[in-house]
């Protein structure tokens, strides 16, 4: 059942290469699987990589075909957004490899090496979920301990901006960067931000009294909203800023979507990493879908 994966947060994970710490941090290093994903995106300015974050590092699909971790660190990303126009810039919170929490990170080289900016609120943060806003890339968003944090100067400063709050996944609005999307883990559905994160109402009576798993937001039509619901029975998909909703119909072979990301560079793209950690695609906004990986 879908609580039993978003509430408890359960996932299976195996090494699939053995790759020892002592590699070049600057190396690709193949691998086989993707196991354990926590994030997912596409390069703003290169459709052929697809980024997904684990729970053991970052790894990188090229062409919807090669496999590779990033560098390597096998480092916990829990929390994982790309800068929306530099494809080299990234940012990252988790744990260590050997423990604890890991604050907030930032990348600029394309994921090798990672330096801490700030501990958040009350930190060393450990944010589960993150979301950089498309329109204003200094203005972003963690979840930690139950409050909603918010920094306007790219991850140097928080503050905490909403508390008792949960989300499972953040997303920031792709054409005003005053609206901010929270999937509740307490089974509200979608909340949505009108004030950069203070005050949360709900999106949809319709996704109302059931789990959603994760949300994403058209790059170039904030109309068109797709979350993968409990309510809905699948994924869902809107076409007029989440008022109303039509299930997709796509059973992604019984298993749960949990992350969902567009193509900036062709928004007709989305990609959906599910709870077993298979990849699909879809080139039509959603309408059809094809296994990748």
């Amino acid at each position: 059942m879908l609580v039993a994966v978003v509430g408890l947060g359960l996932f299976v994970w195996s090494r699939s290469t053995g790759t020892s710490e002592s590699l070049n941090q600057n190396q690709l290093i193949p691998e086989s699987v993707i196991s354990h994903g926590h994030g997912l995106a596409v390069d703003p300015n290169d459709s052929s990589k697809v980024y997904i974050a684990t729970h053991h590092g970052l790894l990188v699909l090229q062409n919807d075909k090669d496999l590779f971790r990033v560098g390597a660190s096998t480092d916990d990303y829990m929390g994982f957004s790309v800068h929306p126009t530099e494809s080299n810039v990234f940012f990252s919170s988790g744990h260590p490899s050997l423990g604890g929490n890991i604050g907030f990170m930032k990348s600029v080289d394309g994921g090798f090496t990672w330096k801490k900016i700030s501990n958040g609120v009350d930190g060393p943060v450990d944010f589960h979920s993150m979301a950089l806003s498309r329109v204003n890339p200094n203005l972003m968003y963690g979840s930690f301990q139950g409050n909603i944090q918010r920094s306007t100067d790219q991850g140097k400063t928080w503050k905490i901006v909403s508390r008792d709050l949960n989300p499972v996944y953040l997303a920031a609005d792709s054409q005003d960067e005053n609206r901010v999307y929270a999937v509740d883990a307490q089974g509200q559905g979608v909340l949505v931000s009108i004030d950069k994160g203070v005050v949360w109402e709900s999106l949809s009576s319709e996704l109302e009294g059931g789990l959603v798993s994760t949300i994403a937001l058209h790059p170039t039509d904030a109309n068109i909203i797709f979350a993968y619901s409990e309510k809905l029975g699948g994924l869902g998909k809107s076409t007029d800023a989440g008022m109303t909703w039509s299930n997709t119909k796509e059973l992604f072979n019984g298993e749960m979507v949990l992350h969902l990301a567009f193509d900036r560079n062709s928004p007709a793209t989305l990609y959906a990493l599910t709870v077993e950690n298979k990849l699909f695609k879809s080139t039509d906004t959603g309408d059809n879908w094809i296994q990748v990986r």
